[in-house]
């Protein structure tokens, strides 16, 4: 009897658990085997068309991954359908269901079974609706989305310089919940909103707000309980509340936690992490019904316009970068792991600041800035320009309510901000009185933005980043509005120069004493295939941008009101609009779109990290070429930078010392004589009387002064007409070699000019535009007008001459760029132009011109067999018809 007691006993207590593990809510995706369709459906999917031409796809998807980087200007900016198959089990038919996406772009419409059950506006936020009552359980629930990225004057971004993918681009959920639970229903938040009322290293207090939902008919007694964990899982301190919930109804709720005994305060050094378990318990049972799991740091922080920034009453300079959430071939659809990545690839750097720019991205970003350290500045997709319309107005208050909510409980966050650049283009004539009233429309709707951002949340800063016009901003009140005012300053890269920023901050000192400043962007183009011995602005090369990244950075350190920068940007990110040397990418980031080291990430690694550091620079040029030194030797000297956080360095190439360097802002320079063919080189450097070293190789192709020189046979010579860089080729092992003047015995142009834009306040020499027809838009976008000859007085023997050439005049009306913060070149003019081309005397090209072959903005290359004999050369003679000759590269190769 007894032991039938205890069986029965037995079986209640598993049931029981049963039960009880069965009301937590469950959360799973549903990311595999969509059906996709790139366009609009006709009554779909009210009636299925079995006919429809799907294309299997997972997600995180994006339609626009391919032909945001084809030749083609523009990219597809429409309808986009998603479908499948889901099976709902019946255990679910006592449960809420929702549909949580974490981002799709940017009009979404969410179908059941045939029924609409929500849908959302803007790209970047996350959404979710209730669809309990579509499904039908334990068959086939068919979902199907509507997902639409036209331009719409209404829903922000309207322009800016990325791109804006289309598609379902971030993971999708199915989330089943007890008819007891946190709300559900809040702009798809947790529910639960925790803040900390008061911290010092001595004591914290914690403030947990949120709403119960009861979707049951009937009444409930409840506990709702808080619980505080430690980094160990130690359960530290515990909140219980009854709560009596009423039928079919909401219920607000607090719970204060007022003492929590020396805390762990959280901080980029140290950022402990507690968490917080939220729990709502039958009274009765004790039956879990709900249950929600938050980040908790303890910290405080205050801005001050004199002297900075502090994070837990200690100064700390903000230095980090800006982030794009795209890559390489992926588009924005981007798995986890990628954009967890990024984080640790900023905190390697030693950065403690993101500025996450300009939409909110993927939970994974806050998640790992939470666990990393790193602080953050969010903000809603408000860029250079607004529409005047009260839907406008309204999708800006809704996506700045859903990032508040939904990004709110992360220690992370310390600023929240809008109105990027907004006054970059304005609409309207400059000082009619329709720019006037649209200059109040911003500034009325900047104060909107305010003042919903002090309701939602008074315990973080708002800010507005700004482009350079500072009198604009402060005449329309844009720098009274924020908290902090953020500056996307660019002086030595679109306009003036790099020692014009320091003037700049200080200009913000004096006329804005009290408002605290942080440089929301900075930065330079780098294409790693550049080089350039003597660089200039806007030639993309990695010594111009070195050298812009110096200057700014001893500028904000040297100021202590400055209270941060983000550099623009942490990685190479897709802008479809952009042209020149790489087109469709900004160039500015620190890493590359894969996500390899430039110099500036050394560089300020070396200023940032408290380890002892080392690394030698340029470090993605390890294929360079030269002309040798001098006539008796196969050396061509460089100067290279080697980057450090220790006083000195010592530098060997090819087991030779070039001897001890003072490192001056955490840099040493070496002048280098590499030798042809693979160069060792190991920099060292002793800390506590142990050496660090970081080691490279660097294959050098060395031309003789002399092509016929006996020191290297001639084998090969490209050549890039109008340019003063290098361009390193990886694939086909080439270097591109700036041109010259001819010299006897050497090679060169003999006349003509380099080809420059008009009326560009920027680039010095080439064109910005997109060469059609090639991947090598650098070699065709520079070229040598009105030239004579190209002489190359190599030895006798079997050539292959390739002669490129790309006409840089075009008809094409060439708008405004967004990005483009000086003055835009004019368009130019095509003009007939005609010519022919000799070779060692024989013409080889006859009537090349815009007639034929010479098609505006479109590469075209030949190539041309020659026997050179008799001590003769190469000789390529121009002959003008109409309009200048021109040349854009050329390159040359002995067979035998």
């Amino acid at each position: 009897m007894m032991l039938k007691k205890l069986s029965a006993f037995c079986c209640c207590l598993f049931i029981m658990a049963t039960s009880l593990k069965a009301q937590e809510r469950i959360k799973k995706t549903i990311n595999t085997n969509w059906n996709f369709h790139k366009g609009d459906i006709e009554d779909f999917p009210k009636n299925n068309n079995d006919i429809i031409n799907w294309d299997k796809v997972n997600l995180p998807h994006t339609w626009n991954a391919i032909d945001v980087t084809d030749d083609e200007p523009g990219y597809y900016r429409g309808i986009g359908w998603y479908q499948k198959n889901v099976v709902i089990p019946s255990s679910w038919k006592n449960k809420d269901i929702y549909i949580y996406f974490e981002g799709a772009s940017q009009v979404a419409e969410v179908f059941i079974n045939g029924k609409s059950v929500g849908n959302h506006i803007g790209g970047y936020n996350f959404f979710s609706f209730p669809i309990s009552s579509a499904v039908n359980f334990d068959q086939a629930n068919n979902i199907s989305i509507k997902v639409n990225n036209q331009y719409n004057d209404d829903i922000p971004p309207l322009s800016a310089d990325f791109t804006f993918y289309g598609g379902i681009y971030r993971d999708v959920y199915l989330m089943a919940v007890n008819k007891v639970h946190f709300d559900m229903d809040n702009h798809a938040s947790k529910g639960i909103f925790i803040s900390t009322p008061k911290v010092t290293k001595e004591q914290a207090s914690v403030l947990v707000k949120g709403v119960l939902s009861n979707t049951n008919s009937g009444n409930q007694s409840l506990i709702i309980c808080s619980q505080i964990f430690d980094a160990n899982g130690n359960k530290i301190a515990e909140k219980q509340d009854k709560i009596k919930a009423t039928g079919t109804s909401n219920q607000a709720f607090e719970q204060n936690i007022p003492s929590i005994k020396n805390p762990n305060l959280w901080s980029p050094n140290s950022p402990y992490l507690y968490r917080i378990i939220s729990q709502i318990k039958d009274a009765k049972t004790g039956a879990l019904l709900d249950e929600v799991s938050n980040p908790l740091g303890f910290r405080w922080f205050s801005f001050d316009a004199d002297k900075g920034f502090f994070l837990n009453g200690e100064h700390l300079k903000l230095i980090g970068t800006n982030r794009h959430q795209d890559f390489k071939g992926l588009g924005n659809a981007l798995p986890d792991a990628l954009h967890v990545r990024d984080m640790e690839l900023l905190k390697a750097m030693g950065g403690n600041f993101l500025r996450i720019s300009h939409y909110p991205q993927d939970p994974e970003v806050l998640e790992a800035c939470d666990r990393l350290g790193i602080l953050t500045s969010v903000e809603i997709p408000i860029v250079n320009t607004i529409t005047e319309s009260k839907a406008f107005t309204d999708n800006c208050l809704t996506m700045m309510t859903e990032m508040i909510r939904q990004d709110y409980n992360h220690p992370s966050v310390i600023i929240w901000a809008y109105m990027n650049e907004v006054l970059l283009r304005p609409r309207y004539d400059k000082g009619s009185e329709k720019q006037e009233n649209y200059f109040k429309a911003v500034a009325k709707l900047a104060q909107e933005l305010e003042d919903l951002t002090r309701i939602e949340d008074h315990s973080r800063y708002s800010m507005i980043p700004c482009h350079g016009n500072f009198d604009l901003y402060k005449r329309v009140g844009l720098t009274q509005i924020p908290d902090i005012v953020g500056w996307n300053l660019y002086q030595g890269w679109y306009s003036g120069k790099s020692e014009d920023f320091a003037g700049y901050l200080d200009k913000h000192h004096k006329e804005l004493p009290s408002k605290p400043l942080i440089i929301t962007e900075y930065g330079a183009d780098v294409d790693p295939h550049f080089s350039n011995p003597n660089p200039i602005r806007f030639d993309k090369s990695q010594e111009y941008s070195n050298k812009y990244h110096q200057v700014y950075l001893k500028a904000i350190l040297q100021r202590p009101f400055v209270a941060g920068s983000a550099i623009w940007n942490l990685a190479d990110f897709n802008s479809e609009q952009r042209t020149d040397t790489d087109p469709h990418t900004n160039n500015k980031g620190i890493l590359t779109t894969h996500r390899q080291p430039k110099d500036q990430y050394y560089f300020y690694q070396a200023h940032l990290l408290k380890a002892p550091f080392i690394k030698i620079g340029s470090q993605l040029r390890n294929l360079r070429s030269g002309i040798s030194d001098s006539e008796t030797e196969l050396l061509h000297h460089e100067i290279l930078e080697i980057y450090s956080n220790q006083p000195q360095v010592t530098l060997k190439v090819n087991g030779k010392s070039l001897g001890t360097v003072k490192t001056d802002f955490c840099i040493a320079k070496f002048d280098v004589p590499f030798k042809d063919g693979v160069n060792q080189l190991e920099a060292t450097t002793l800390v506590n009387g142990k050496e660090i070293k970081d080691f490279v190789e660097i294959n050098y192709i060395i031309i003789p002064q002399k092509l016929k020189s006996s020191l290297k046979p001639f084998t090969e010579i490209n050549v890039s007409l109008g340019d003063p860089r290098y361009y390193m080729d990886k694939t086909l092992q080439q270097v591109w070699l700036p041109e010259q003047a001819y010299q006897p015995g050497s090679w060169g142009y003999v006349g003509g000019e380099i080809f420059r834009m008009k009326n560009s306040g920027r680039q010095s020499f080439g064109t910005d535009k997109n060469i059609l027809g090639t991947d090598y838009d650098a070699i065709y976008a520079t070229q040598r007008e009105d030239i004579k000859q190209f002489k190359l007085d190599v030895p006798d023997g079997k050539y292959e001459l390739t002669l490129h050439f790309a006409e840089l005049l075009s008809d094409k009306e060439k708008g405004g760029l967004a990005y483009n913060l000086g003055k835009d070149a004019e368009n130019e003019k095509l003009s007939e132009r005609s010519f022919n081309v000799y070779v060692n005397g024989l013409k080889v090209l006859e009537n090349l011109g815009t007639k034929n072959e010479l098609v505006p903005e479109v590469a075209y290359a030949t190539k041309i067999s020659i026997n050179v004999k008799n001590g003769t050369g190469v000789v390529v003679n121009f002959e003008a018809i109409k309009g200048k000759t021109i040349l854009n590269g050329l390159q040359l190769r002995r067979i035998y």
